[in-house]
């Protein structure tokens, strides 16, 4: 399990605690639960994006200069 110190302006905090106390309530851990959900959902948001990019530049191809090749089956025949 990780540590991480953060500051956040005084009214986000107050209104993610009370959003935290609303959907998890006022137990031991609650504030862990909600930072952990979040930091998973931006995280998962930011890489949906990037794993498109990718596959959308797999699909293009990549110029590769002097190669007389027009496609990997080329290179790989059996």
């Amino acid at each position: 399990m990780g540590t991480i110190t953060i500051n956040v302006n005084d009214k986000t905090e107050i209104k993610f605690r009370k959003a935290t106390e609303l959907h998890f309530g006022k137990t031991k851990g609650s504030l862990g639960k909600a930072v952990t959900e979040a930091i998973e959902e931006w995280a998962d948001k930011k890489n949906s994006g990037t794993e498109a990019k990718m596959l959308e530049l797999l699909e293009k191809g990549f110029k590769m200069g002097k190669i007389k090749y027009n496609s990997r089956e080329e290179l790989h025949e059996r």
